[in-house]
């Protein structure tokens, strides 16, 4: 019986799924059993989001790193004798506005990096029931098919054993007919007919049956 939606979703719902356009069994395996058309869109919406998530990543990286080089400049800028009060208050002035700008886009790729997870997670999680969909499906197919398939071979073993029936039946009522011939005809009249070389055949096609049934 076909499970629905709601059942897959219930039975992977606690389980952790790695991300299955990263994975190459996935790729090996279930996108040779899936319509390319039916997953293109998931696939690349989850692989949107798993770039962006890293593009996020990398930037607040380079952010923090370049508002840790500001902060010590600022330092550096208080500690410069050299500098005159209106330059270091100058300086002092960009470097505080670029930190507040760093800030401002660190909350921001902050923010965004907060909810990606559980978006990367939902586009994984549909993109794993169609998989389950699809390899459910060829189970299926497979499972009618060996039935099928099984249902044949016992048909053809009965058909078999009835030929196989008949065809010693055949040739026991050959050897019968042959040997009546043979003694009320004679040896010479019989081989007017070429009988002997066709029960010689005959017993060449019972041992070449013989072998085989022995394999």
């Amino acid at each position: 019986m076909m499970k629905s939606k709601e059942m897959f979703e219930t039975s992977i719902k606690e389980k952790k799924i790695p991300i299955l356009t990263l994975d190459n069994q996935w790729h090996r395996l279930f996108s040779k059993l899936i319509d390319p058309d039916k997953i293109e869109n998931l696939q690349n919406n989850l692989n949107s989001l798993i770039k962006k998530q890293g593009k996020f990543t990398t930037e607040l990286k380079d952010i923090r790193k370049i508002k840790s080089k500001l902060m010590n400049e600022i330092v550096e800028i208080s500690d410069d004798a050299e500098l005159s009060e209106k330059e270091k208050d100058r300086k002092l002035s960009e470097n505080k506005k670029l930190i507040n700008d760093c800030n401002k886009k660190s909350r921001s790729y902050e923010d965004e990096l907060l909810d990606l997870p559980r978006e990367i997670d939902n586009a994984n999680r549909e993109l794993m029931l169609m998989t389950m969909f699809a390899c459910y499906d060829k189970i299926n197919s497979n499972a009618n098919q060996m039935n099928e398939i099984s249902e044949w071979v016992a048909s053809v073993r009965v058909e078999l054993k009835k030929k196989l029936i008949a065809k010693q039946k055949m040739k026991t009522l050959n050897r019968e007919m042959y040997s009546y011939m043979h003694n009320i005809f004679g040896a010479e009249v019989v081989d007017l007919f070429d009988l002997q070389y066709i029960i010689d055949e005959l017993d060449k096609d019972q041992n070449i049956d013989k072998s085989k049934e022995s394999k």
